[in-house]
């Protein structure tokens, strides 16, 4: 029984597993997105999302840590470079999995999967996320009588100001 065993073994051994989310990280660091099959995305997704975490600090010991963990000079030279400073300002979630239906020769189930922040055709024409959160009125569960009475409070007080200034 697998109780308490949350990692995908996807059908190999430690070191095969390691090498293959080693090779897809550095490939979807250097072209920003990959199609593969959905297990596969998600566990690359597990082990690609604290590196890019570590990537927003650009430190000789951050570099190091990633650099253990991907083994690709090129790949990590990219993320600090590019991804890292575009990102930055992001808390977490910087991978989209889009599935992209069934494989024909297997039936898998085929994913796309990219960094959030590439994408343009998403990105486009949108504010960006802190500038839209500020500008809505913050909604609360308390009663509407409340809300009212001092609303009306308030236009009051305003009219008057307004009268004395006139």
């Amino acid at each position: 029984m697998r109780h308490g065993n949350k990692v995908n073994h996807l059908g190999r051994k430690y070191a095969h597993r390691a090498a293959l989310l080693k090779n897809m990280a550095a490939s979807i660091i250097e072209h920003k997105r990959i199609t593969t099959t959905l297990a596969k995305a998600k566990e690359l997704r597990k082990f690609l999302e604290p590196l890019i975490t570590k990537s927003k600090e650009n430190t000789t010991h951050s570099r190091r840590i990633v650099f253990s963990y991907i083994q690709s000079k090129e790949a990590t030279h990219e993320l600090f470079a590019t991804v890292g400073p575009k990102i930055a300002s992001r808390p977490g979630g910087y991978l989209r999995i889009i599935k992209t239906g069934l494989r024909s020769g297997d039936s898998a189930e085929m994913a796309l999967i990219e960094f959030v922040d590439f994408n343009e055709v998403y990105t486009k024409g949108t504010k960006p996320a802190a500038a839209t959160t500020t500008d809505k009125k913050k909604r609360t569960r308390r009663s509407t009588k409340k809300a009212k009475a001092s609303g009306a409070a308030a236009e009051s007080n305003a009219s008057d100001s307004v009268e004395v200034g006139a």
